[in-house]
């Protein structure tokens, strides 16, 4: 049974849905062809407040949190990346979100792959903005996602979001050194959205664990729709070279931002939005 809540991203409902045990917490809005907005490992249902309602002008738009992340409980399992993409199809199909493109920040992009190669009839193409799945399989990369999903850093500043986001030092120290290319010019409100999942997270490291377990790059002969990658050029978190990888093996192009990182969709969101729109566009 679908229940409803606070909004959360203006213009949308926050609804909730049981899938297997667990509570799981999304928005949607619109009407038009489908679009699945899909975060990345810590972020929530508001790392998409800056490009969600313009999208939803357009189109039936669907924005889940991650089981484990931001309102939503965890899986009672999630062995692998494709029990968390099968938690978003059955979001999907509860809302009658049909050929859907599928937009993924981060380890969104990976699951957006992976729905791509699990169900290709309900997948007509994907974006991925500074997806994961290729640094997050070195050795560093996966001490990395381990430790975070261990320490949780964004749970201390979380309580005092407002204030961090508000102040021009605390989004440097918050984001400077590995999330945006200019963190002073980052908007308040967007900083603040990326700060609110930490404050409800209950078992990130679920999603965590099944990104560690799961080979983002085993299967990708077998996506047919098209792709486009779109990529911060100073991205320190997920590199620039991450894209390039996937470019060439889905033979997709590949957008770059100048100046801008990781937090793109925050980041730059005018410029995501256009390159959206027009590859949604060209489908």
């Amino acid at each position: 049974m679908v229940t409803e809540g606070k909004r959360r991203i203006d213009g949308f409902d926050d609804r909730e849905l049981v899938i297997d045990g667990a509570r799981l917490r999304y928005a949607v809005s619109g009407d038009g062809p489908a679009l699945v907005l899909v975060h990345g490992l810590g972020g929530t249902v508001e790392n998409w407040r800056a490009l969600a309602p313009t999208l939803a002008r357009k189109h039936r738009v669907l924005v889940p949190d991650l089981p484990g992340h931001g309102r939503s409980q965890a899986l009672p399992e999630a062995p692998d990346l494709d029990a968390l993409v099968d938690s978003i199809f059955a979001l999907a199909e509860a809302e009658n979100v049909e050929r859907a493109v599928w937009i993924g920040h981060s380890l969104g992009g990976a699951l957006s792959l992976r729905a791509a190669m699990r169900r290709p009839e309900a997948v007509r193409g994907v974006v991925l903005a500074a997806a994961a799945g290729v640094g997050s399989s070195t050795r560093i990369g996966r001490l990395t996602v381990t430790l975070m999903g261990m320490i949780e850093p964004g749970k201390a500043i979380a309580p005092h979001r407002r204030a961090w986001a508000n102040s021009p030092l605390g989004r440097r120290v918050a984001f400077g050194w590995w999330g945006v290319g200019d963190a002073v010019a980052l908007e308040p409100d967007m900083a603040e959205a990326f700060f609110t999942g930490p404050a409800f997270h209950t078992k990130t490291r679920q999603a965590g664990r099944a990104l560690l377990r799961t080979d983002a790059l085993d299967g990708l002969e077998r996506i047919t729709c098209p792709v486009l990658c779109l990529w911060g050029a100073s991205d320190k978190w997920v590199k620039l070279d991450d894209g390039i990888a996937y470019a060439r093996r889905l033979g997709a192009p590949l957008r770059t931002i100048a100046g801008c990182g990781h937090l793109l969709i925050g980041e730059r969101p005018e410029v995501c939005l256009a390159a959206i729109e027009e590859f949604v566009a060209s489908l």
